[in-house]
């Protein structure tokens, strides 16, 4: 089991030919973040929320790394953030490697993804929300802006609720505003982002300015008010994506099991 704050590996393979020959035009070293810290009390669970089955058999952690490990190579290098019964994620996936976030009972996640940046190796850095349940293809979809180390915020243009993070674009059709309490909102931000090498010094500076209660979009916005970095929107409206805050989330994401989340994943690539 790996527990030191580093990652080991920036190996990047694809599972087939044509995957293999993009992966390589990546610029290294791709690497991941999952926030996995928080307590989860929303959902009302005794376990980390990440470990929460799903109808499919596997957790949410498990889903995603599958996901993650399909698309982007078998040894893309994965960095969880954990605090919450952290020993329970390490147990469940002890390949990975950890970051601890010792504050996290008073804390929200600007501090979590600060240790994962922070943790990080050169190069960006594709984080996601240990609690979203997504279709694998939106990985695909990303990957021309993988390769482009273009910052990104993935989002769903179908839905814009009121308790959510939601987004407003400048003129040039980047991100401008980007939070909860967002007005006149375009849609809402799915938990999947990206910060690329040139960005990330920008976005660990803010986040380390944001209140211990700050979500991390917290510091994206002020790092694009006051730096000027741009994040560009990726709308994978066309694919599920669903964060699991509540009961009747995980209902909604395991009504998608079957057939929409499953069925991209042969595709993707």
């Amino acid at each position: 089991m790996r527990t030191s704050d580093r990652v080991l590996s920036n190996v990047l393979r694809g599972r087939s030919p044509a995957r293999s020959t993009l992966l390589r035009t990546a610029p290294p070293p791709l690497q991941v973040v999952i926030l996995a810290a928080g307590m989860g009390t929303r959902l009302g669970r005794d376990h980390p929320k990440p470990l929460t089955p799903l109808s499919d058999g596997r957790s949410i952690l498990e889903r995603q790394l599958d996901g993650l490990r399909s698309v982007l190579g078998e040894e893309v290098p994965v960095t969880a953030v954990v605090g919450f019964r952290c020993e329970m994620i390490m147990q469940a996936a002890p390949d990975l490697t950890f970051a601890y976030n010792p504050d996290f009972a008073t804390t929200n996640t600007s501090k979590s993804l600060l240790r994962g940046l922070r943790n990080s190796r050169d190069g960006g850095v594709l984080w996601l929300n240990g609690d979203v349940v997504f279709d694998p293809a939106v990985l695909g979809l990303v990957l021309p802006y993988l390769h482009a180390d273009q910052s990104f915020v993935c989002v769903d243009t179908n839905t814009v609720a009121d308790e959510e993070v939601k987004y407003t674009l400048d003129e040039q059709g980047f991100v401008r505003q980007l939070s909860k309490t967002v007005v006149g909102g375009l849609g809402e931000a799915v938990g999947i982002n990206y910060v690329s090498a040139a960005d990330k010094p920008a976005l660990i500076e803010h986040l380390a300015a944001c209140n211990l209660q700050d979500y991390f979009e917290r510091g994206m916005e002020t790092a694009i008010e006051t730096h000027g970095v741009r994040f560009r929107p990726i709308d994978i409206s066309q694919f599920a994506a669903v964060e699991v805050d509540f009961e009747t989330d995980l209902n909604r994401a395991n009504a998608l099991l079957p057939g929409a989340l499953l069925s991209g994943a042969a595709d993707v690539g």
